[in-house]
Order: C-alpha cells, then structure tokens, then sequence
C-alpha cells in the first residue's frame, strides 16, 4: 500500500522548495490549446525556464471551457479561440506530461463540469499518468466535493481550492482543512485581470487565512502583472500567481502575426522569477551586511 498524501501533497514540495531558497513561489498561468495546441505545449514549457534562466516553480495549466466565470477578458479571449480551434480534455495531459517532462510540477485549473463530464475517476486517473500534480476547482466548493475528495485521494493528486476576502472564518476554516497542497486565495472580489497596483485586500486576507490554519500553503492570485507586484506578494504569502500578464504575451504575439513567438513571454516569465528571487538577493545582502 502507497503511503498516504501528505498535507502539503505534490504541488505544495514547489513552495516548500522556494521557502528552503529564503523566497516565495512563482506559478504561472497558461491555457493548453492557444493558440494551438502544439505550441501551447512549447508555451507551457517555457514556463520552466530555459537554460540559465529561471522558470516558474508551479505550472498551473489551463483547461478552456466555455462559461469561465471566473476568468477576466484577457483570459477568457484565449480560451474562447483555444476552444474554436478543437481544444480537447485530453489534450491537458500531453500538457501535463510536457510540463513534467521539464522537471517541473503542474496542476489543473479547470471547472467541474469538464472533469464531471469525462468522469471524475478516469480524469484523476490520467492526469496522475500523465504526471500531474493536481487540480484547482474555482467553482467547487468543500462542501460539495465529495466525488472529487475520494478520487483524489485515490490517485494521490493534490486539491487547491478558492478563497476570496467575502469569505467567512469558518469558510476559511473549512476550505483550508480540505485542501492538500495549498489554498488560492483571490486578493480581490471578481474576475481574473492585470491591474496597476496589487489588491490592498490580499494581506488582510492572508493574515485571516493564517490565524484560523497557521500550517496552511497560500498562493495569492489575480492582479499580478511584473516581479515587483510578485515579490511584493511573496513577503506575507507563500506563492505568487500569475495568468492574464503571460496569457497577453500570446494575444500579442498572434495579433503581430506571428503566433508562435515566445519571445515576450519567455521576457515576461523571466522578470518574475528574478522579482521573486529578489528577495532572496536582499536578504543574503542583509546577512552580508550584518
């Protein structure tokens, strides 16, 4: 019998990993089938770093659905042209496999219709095949997860669910106790977009989340554009997330013509990593100085 999951499951060992570095995680966003489904894969890829330069340290994987309620302009753009285009379930796990052929870790963002509608069981289990460390479910609930907390569990793959500043402590609570890898936290009321500046809500609701699970892995996402708002969130959470600043990178480039330029994303991905690895940087400056 296979020991039992951990709390902090697959994806939680990538925050763990940055934490031992003396920084926060970097995750990035991407969907798999924009604009194609090959080159989507070479995107995902990148995520990784190449070469000297630093990736990301989680890969959330996008799967396009059709009422992305969550998601925000830039984001849905991509996903409605990925599903024109004959994005498929299964294509997720070639994006899987890729991400894990990279060395790197990756979960499953995705509404619970799709994984519903392939068959929770058979979804976990080729996403487990496939080298996939997990789902994110926006629109499922602890409460109402039951299938989804028994296959998991079956397959050993990790459980990140939502919470936002509208949430109570004892939702918070709740929803912390069934993740297994870490908990999203939304840093702002409505849907996914870059902004200017990094929600004020975000610390407050970290700090909230923390004083109801001290134990608990938080990633914080929605608003995070450059490595300064990065690192600027990785000073009281554990991870930054990032999505509609790397998913524009790809509308720009189709937009230009060229579609199969990675160029600015691969620019955009590496000045987050080194936003994030910047504290590290002051940090050791400061051991230095002392």
């Amino acid at each position: 019998m296979s020991p039992e999951p951990s709390r902090y499951g697959r994806s939680g060992e990538a925050f763990a990993a940055a934490k031992a570095e003396g920084r926060g995680a970097l995750v990035g966003f991407l969907h798999v089938g924009y604009p194609t489904v090959e080159i989507s894969l070479q995107a995902l890829r990148a995520l990784t770093g190449e070469g000297d330069s630093p990736g990301v340290d989680l890969v959330e994987i996008g799967l396009p659905y059709s009422d992305p309620m969550m998601d925000g302009p830039t984001i849905q753009r991509a996903g409605t042209r990925a599903l024109e285009r004959g994005v498929r379930t299964r294509d997720v796990f070639r994006a899987a496999e890729a991400v894990a052929g990279a060395g790197t870790q990756a979960v499953v963002m995705t509404y619970w219709n799709l994984i519903e509608h392939y068959g929770p069981d058979a979804f976990a289990r080729d996403l487990a095949a496939a080298g996939g460390s997990g789902l994110i479910t926006p629109d499922l609930t602890p409460d109402e997860a039951e299938v989804w907390l028994e296959v998991s569990d079956r397959h050993g793959l990790d459980r990140v669910f939502l919470v936002s500043p509208s949430s109570t402590d004892e939702r918070l609570a709740s929803t912390t106790a069934a993740c297994r890898g870490w908990v999203y936290a939304t840093a702002v009321m409505g849907v996914t977009g870059v902004r200017s500046q990094v929600s004020n809500a975000a610390p407050e609701l970290v700090a909230r989340i923390r004083a109801v699970d001290p134990d608990v892995l938080v990633g914080v996402g929605i608003g995070i554009s450059n490595g300064a708002q990065a690192l600027e969130v990785t000073r009281y959470a554990d991870a930054a997330i990032v999505g509609s600043a790397l998913v524009k990178t790809l509308l720009d480039a189709e937009d230009a013509g060229t579609p199969d330029d990675l160029s600015a994303l691969r620019a955009a991905v590496a000045d987050l990593a080194e936003g994030v690895r910047e504290g590290t940087n002051l940090a050791a400056a400061g051991l230095a100085q002392a």
